[in-house]
Parts: structure tokens; sequence; C-alpha cells
């Protein structure tokens, strides 16, 4: 009997993973923005849904949206200017920028579906041309679709987990692995957004070279006991300060 189980379990397993990859391939596309392909299993007016419904949650977390209407128009002009002047224009995402009341937490973040937020505290250290590059980067995510598909890829590897621990008591080794593997694609995504946030800039007609600046000021927020690369989704600001610079050199020609 306990044979017969273990086959039955192993079975089971099997099953289990041969179903995560074969939805997996089935949900493969290619990002028409990007050129690359990516595991989605979710809709562009499903990302804008979930970004809608979960925006007031996240603007509640940074204490609100900051008082000052003058300030909060600034961020939305500057916003609305990397969008109409390149492709982010031509996606079907609802992009709304946000300025949070947040005045000690230095970060941006974007939603699916084009909600973009910026705490004060980050807002209050750049200049016009430096805020075009945080949103130019966030925008970049949006477009990227990097939410979306980081979910699905989760998604994937907790099947994968599940047909491990049921099929061999190895689900715990595969979470692992699938753990490494999400770090890895969520600091490609950062250097994929800079890139993208580069040309932004250019196409709006903003210094690419204070994206550069942008990454001095996230350096010195961070500290001198910033957490290391391999254990952060971010790529450490002096990696990404190269390969923005190549990002420059690669669309300043156009």
């Amino acid at each position: 009997m306990r044979r017969g189980s273990w086959r039955i379990r192993i079975l089971i397993g099997l099953a289990i993973v041969a179903f995560a990859f074969v939805r997996r391939c089935s949900n493969q596309e290619e990002n028409p923005y990007t050129g690359r392909t990516q595991n989605i299993d979710m809709t562009a007016e499903q990302e804008i849904a979930i970004g809608l419904q979960s925006a007031p949650e996240m603007a509640q977390q940074h204490g609100g949206l900051y008082p000052d209407e003058r300030l909060q128009s600034l961020v939305d002009a500057v916003g609305q200017k990397l969008v109409k002047s390149s492709i982010a224009y031509e996606t079907p995402y609802e992009y709304d920028f946000h300025l949070l009341a947040d005045d000690r937490t230095v970060n941006a973040f974007a939603l699916p579906g084009g909600q973009i937020f910026i705490t004060y505290a980050l807002f209050s250290q750049l200049n016009e041309a430096q805020l075009a590059g945080v949103l130019g980067h966030e925008i970049g995510h949006v477009l990227g679709r990097h939410s979306a598909e980081r979910i699905a890829e989760s998604t994937f590897w907790q099947t994968l987990a599940t047909g491990a621990s049921v099929g061999g008591d190895m689900g715990n080794l595969v979470a692992g692995i699938g753990q490494n593997t999400l770090l890895t694609n969520g600091r490609n995504d950062e250097l994929e957004s800079d890139e993208l946030g580069v040309l932004f800039m250019i196409e709006a007609g903003y210094d690419p070279y204070q994206m550069i600046e942008v990454m001095k000021i996230l350096k010195a927020a961070a500290g001198p006991n910033r957490v290391p690369e391999f254990q952060s989704t971010h790529p450490d600001p002096e990696n990404r300060i190269e390969k923005i610079q190549e990002a420059i050199q690669k669309y300043s020609g156009r």
C-alpha cells in the first residue's frame, strides 16, 4: 500500500507540474510596446481595474494625498507630458499621477494599469527633470506590464512548488528556486524601466542625465546599510547608473 500510495502521489505531483507548464506556455505573449515575450494571464482591462481598486488604500498607507493642489498639478503635468510624447499614449492604460503626503519614505511606485505615486519625501528632493525621470521609470513599469508578469510568475512557481511537494516533498526547494528567480526578474524589470524612462525623458525634451542624479539621491537615501543587491528586487544604484548611461547613448542619436 505504501509503495502504491507513493506512486499515486508522484503521478499527481507530475500532473500538477505539467499543468503549470502548459498554462505558462499558453499565457506567453509578446508585449507590443517592448517586444519582450512575457507570461501574462490577465488583460489590460483587468490591470486597470486592479490599479483603480488598490489606489485609495495605497494612498492611505502613505498619509493620503499631499494637500497642496499646486504641487499635485505639477506632478500630473509632468507625468502627462511624458505620456503624450511617447508610446505610452498608444497603450490602453489610464495614467494618473499622485503626490503622496508621506514626508519620510523616499519612494515612488506604480500599480497595474497606470496609477502612479511619488512620496513628498522624494518629490521634495527633485527638480522637474529629475521628477520626469522618476515618473518615466514608473510609466515604464506600467507599459512593461511588470506587475501582471510578476503575478503570473508567482502563480507558476507556487503551482510548481505544490506539485513538487505532493510528488516528492521537494516543495521548499522549488519555492526557494522560484523566489530567487523572481528576485532576478524584479531587478531586470527595474533596468528595463530605467531604459524606458530615459527614452521617455528624451522624447519629452528633458535632460536624460538627470536620471543619473536621481540614482545618486536614491543611493544617499538608502544609506550605508542598504540591502545587498543579491537580496533585493532593485539593482544597486551604481549598476543602474551604468545601464542608464548606455541607454542615453542608445537613444540620444534618435
